[in-house]
């Protein structure tokens, strides 16, 4: 089932139900308004989305979808926390700002807690206000929690995940060294992150989904060149069950949650790059000095993930960086 959200309906959008190609879809309001709704009461509402989603998918009711009508399947968030669980991107972005990678690397995830009031839409604009700020994107997998409580177990955290989506998590990277040398976290280096357009649930993605992991090549498109296409499953160090885990040492989680995977990367560079961070840093470890500049007016990235049977799963975010 794949669940996306209109523009129209106020603020928070109005839910629909998504075709399996991507392209109608059909307005799910008479069985909950948003999908924060419907998260907010998922056993009565999951039922009847997949019946709605059925009637879509055999032709009955189809609407033709235009994607720039959709907002990110949550226009707000109780909460965005986003981990960094791919270590090759962890290695490469401390060496280019030259931080050594934590000794717990390997064993204690790295997570953030970013903003999750104003989120963007797949198709809206980014700002950039100052050059010197250095504005980057970040192609990520995330999953939308339901309600979650405090000390889950890696082994029960599947049944906490609702939904599955992609992010384009924007990273100012000049301005993260000085506020990482404050010791108190990330803040103005991490404006408003980018969602897809569809939400799905996990079982949709068949075999690809397993154990808490997503199997497919994630695919990022630089103005127009095809950059980076890692695979989002081997090479995740921590899986989005170790994750879950992790956050809730100490303290429960609100339906509407999302939960990122950090900048998805991979240690063979002919799989290309997530970020243009991991680019600069291989330029100064081939030839001594980044030759790439971080992103301009006028620059656009794409972020999507297609199946083995090349159906683009998650719709595809498509942006363009412009003047304020």
């Amino acid at each position: 089932m794949r669940l996306g959200t209109l523009k129209s309906g106020g603020r928070d959008g109005t839910l629909v139900v998504i075709h399996q190609d991507g392209g109608a879809y059909a307005s799910a309001a008479n069985i909950a308004p948003t999908l924060q709704a419907a998260l907010d009461d998922w056993a009565r509402a999951e039922p009847a989305l997949r019946t709605l989603a059925a009637k879509l998918d055999s032709g009955e009711g189809k609407l033709a979808l235009d994607p720039k009508a959709l907002h990110s399947p949550l226009p707000r968030a109780y909460e965005w926390v986003d981990g960094s669980a791919f270590l090759n991107h962890v290695i490469l972005v401390r060496k280019a700002r030259g931080a050594e990678p934590p000794e717990t690397l390997r064993t204690d995830p790295l997570v953030y807690q970013g903003g999750s009031s104003v989120l963007l839409g797949p198709t809206e604009d980014i700002v950039r206000h100052d050059p010197a700020w250095g504005l980057d994107f970040e192609s990520v997998v995330c999953v939308i929690l339901g309600d979650t409580p405090i000390g889950v177990r890696a082994a029960d955290a599947g049944k906490y995940v609702k939904l599955v989506c992609l992010a384009n998590d924007i990273t100012l990277r000049n301005l993260v060294p000085t506020e990482l040398a404050k010791q108190f976290g990330f803040f103005n280096s991490k404006p408003a992150t980018a969602f897809s357009p569809f939400a799905l649930t996990p079982d949709e993605l068949g075999d690809a989904w397993q154990n808490g992991r997503l199997n497919l090549p994630l695919r990022t498109t630089y103005n127009g060149t095809l950059v980076g296409q890692p695979v989002a499953g081997p090479e995740m160090h921590f899986s989005f069950f170790e994750l879950i885990a992790h956050i809730t040492k100490t303290r429960a989680f609100s339906a509407g949650t999302i939960l990122g995977s950090g900048t998805v990367s991979n240690a063979d560079r002919s799989r290309g790059i997530s970020c243009l961070a991991e680019r600069r840093m291989i330029e100064i470890i081939d030839g001594g000095k980044a030759v790439t500049p971080f992103m301009s007016v006028g620059d656009t990235v794409e972020i999507e993930m297609l199946d083995s049977q090349n159906r683009n799963l998650f719709g595809t975010i498509r942006q363009r960086v412009v003047a304020p």
